[in-house]
């Protein structure tokens, strides 16, 4: 047995969970009417609902306890605190920083006001009002400085030195953004041939990709009516070519994210889409009023030929998944406006200051989280749906596959030890109702626990009609019917009132039957505002934050995804002819020889 699951707070809970786990959550609800008020939380307009769990007060008690035998208040306080916590990249994780609203320095490997203290004892979070931005770019002049664009000491992929305030350069960098996205909202950066731009095209991957995407498409009702935004990432050349059959060459500009300007499948693309802009307005020079970046390599930058004044900086401190707060949101603040991003802003730094100093049993990130380990580690579900009821959510499910699989997907703890525990949960889920329709079946009547969060706008931005109303009866029914399910008793009374009798009857009986006892959660909010989106997201990634510490994980490195690249590299030249096919296995050599037979 490992540390952990030998430690005092794992029995306890594994003795607690045999306790429990014959409990249904009907009888918990009829012994406690105050069941509701006593498992849920509200910070903002934001309302969470996790009464529809299995836990007593004791289940809360205890998984708190883990928590803390994991020390997770001072965790918390190094991540903030801007410490090297990604140790075998020896770098810190400081996205927190990048929407840090309070005025406070943060050091990379230095103490913060932040790393401190957490918990008890801790000043209030200096919430801001639902509609406010960041204000991190008040004083624009003051944040962009020289023409120079990029400090002498950030143009490199070099790890920042401790005990540097990084706060002027995220100040700087968003002032940058603010200048650039104004000048294409309102006319001023032109085309090459003088016509403004219509169509912002981001060609990225991971990260990169996945969360400028999700937002723009989770916050459409704020977009400028004059811009359109497009997503290339796959390398797959039909994702491109789709892509650009919609396009007019004169009014688009594409954003290129890559920091090193290196990564292969964005690369490929960029010069795709590049060679289509030259053939298409017949000029090399074109291409510095058509193609941004958001690099750290001037130098390949300029080489590909985009202005330098259009390359927006990035640090080693903002890891990829985590990255959209940071210049990796162009496209966002491009299309909805610099206002509105600093919106985001302020809603993930509102959840940032409740994750930091609410006690542990009444923080939602330290709840979500630990009701993941709950059920993953004790009752050994293997899966998280995540379910919005919000059409402008629809890519929310995909964006957290990547934040919480890629971060906590992982079989060495801290030490290097293989571990004796499950970490991570495969995350999946889409749009309700249209899941309802499609694999609420398997959640309803299948074998394994899947626990789910519901996620749903008390408001719709398209009011009109039942729509709404009816949304949100299917999304309410659905966390109500997992938790009750329906007796054979229940099943027998509803057929026997359909006049169903005999033999018909008992075949059919079983198939009616529910076992309920699913648990849920639900987040409620007023509107899906930019606002409550940074509060949203910024949920999740505190939530993950929490599993990694009590798992004993690094998660924030990603090696797993290494290897598969690395066998491309050598796989690539072989399958143009350059190289000669070896040292693979017999079914890659076949798949390479087949391919091979059956070239055009």
């Amino acid at each position: 047995m490992s540390k952990l699951t030998r430690s005092p707070a794992w029995q306890a809970l594994k003795a607690h969970h045999t306790a429990i786990e014959p409990v249904h959550m009907r009888q918990m609800f009829q012994d406690d009417p105050a069941r509701f008020d006593r498992f849920s939380l509200r910070l903002g307009n934001l309302l969470f609902d996790y009464s529809k769990n299995r836990i007593n007060g004791e289940t809360i008690k205890l998984l708190v306890a883990l928590a803390g035998q994991a020390e997770l208040p001072a965790c918390i306080g190094r991540m903030f605190g801007g410490e090297r916590i990604n140790f075998t990249e020896r770098r810190a994780v400081l996205h927190t920083a990048l929407r840090n609203c309070s005025g406070h320095p943060v050091y990379v490997g230095g103490m913060t006001r932040c790393a401190q203290a957490t918990g008890a004892g801790m000043p209030p979070p200096r919430l801001l009002p639902q509609t406010a931005g960041c204000a991190i770019t008040s004083d624009l002049a003051s944040v962009v400085g020289s023409p120079s664009r990029m400090a002498s000491s950030s143009t490199s992929n070099v790890s920042e030195a401790d005990g540097k305030d990084v706060m002027p350069d995220v100040r700087r960098v968003l002032g940058l953004m603010r200048r650039f996205s104004d000048a294409v909202r309102n006319g001023q950066h032109v085309g090459y041939t003088g016509k403004p731009i219509s169509d912002i095209v981001n060609i990225g991957i991971g990260g990169s990709d996945l969360g400028p995407l999700m937002a723009c498409e989770a916050l459409r009702p704020y977009a400028s009516p004059k811009l359109r935004a497009h997503f290339v990432s796959n390398v797959d050349g039909t994702h491109l070519a789709e892509t650009l059959k919609k396009l007019d060459a004169e009014t688009t500009l594409f954003i290129v994210s890559s920091k090193t300007f290196t990564t292969q499948e964005t690369l490929t693309n960029a010069c795709s889409a590049r060679a289509w802009l030259v053939g298409k307005l017949g000029d090399e020079q074109a291409v510095a009023k058509h193609f941004a970046a958001v690099s750290t390599n001037l130098k390949a930058t300029g080489e590909f030929g985009i202005n330098p004044d259009n390359v927006f900086e990035f640090w080693d401190w903002v890891g990829g998944r985590y990255s959209l707060w940071s210049a990796i949101g162009l496209p966002i603040a491009l299309y909805i406006g610099m206002d509105r991003f600093e919106e985001l802003l302020g809603g993930a730094y509102a959840m940032d200051e409740h994750f930091r100093s609410a006690p542990p049993e009444r923080n939602m990130p330290v709840l979500l989280g630990l009701l993941g380990v709950w059920y993953g580690n004790f009752f050994g579900a293997g899966s998280n749906a995540v379910l919005p009821y919000d059409q402008y959510l629809h890519r929310f499910p995909a964006y957290l596959q990547q934040l919480e699989m890629e971060s906590n997907g992982k079989r060495v703890d801290r030490d290097g030890n293989a571990v004796d525990y499950d970490t991570g949960m495969v995350v999946w889920g889409e749009p309700g109702t249209n899941g309802q329709h499609a694999f609420y079946q398997l959640i309803h009547q299948g074998t394994r626990m899947i626990p789910a969060d519901f996620l749903a706008p008390l408001h719709s931005q398209n009011p009109g009609g039942e729509h709404h109303s009816i949304l949100l009866a299917n999304c309410f029914a659905q966390t109500e019917a997992l938790m009750l399910g329906k007796t054979a008793g229940e099943a027998r009374a509803e057929l026997i009132a359909q006049g169903l009798h005999g033999e018909a009857l008992e075949a059919l009986l079983p198939h009616k039957v529910f076992p309920g006892n699913r648990p849920t959660n639900t987040l409620l909010f007023d509107k899906l505002d930019p606002h409550t989106l940074g509060m949203l997201i910024a949920l999740y990634e505190h939530k993950v934050f929490v599993q990694g510490v009590v798992w004993n994980i690094n998660s924030f490195d990603q090696w797993g995804v290494e290897l598969g690249k690395q066998l491309a590299g050598k796989i690539l030249p072989e399958l143009c002819g350059a190289a000669a096919v070896s040292g693979h296995d017999a079914s890659t050599n076949g798949l390479i020889g087949h391919l091979s037979g059956h070239a055009p």
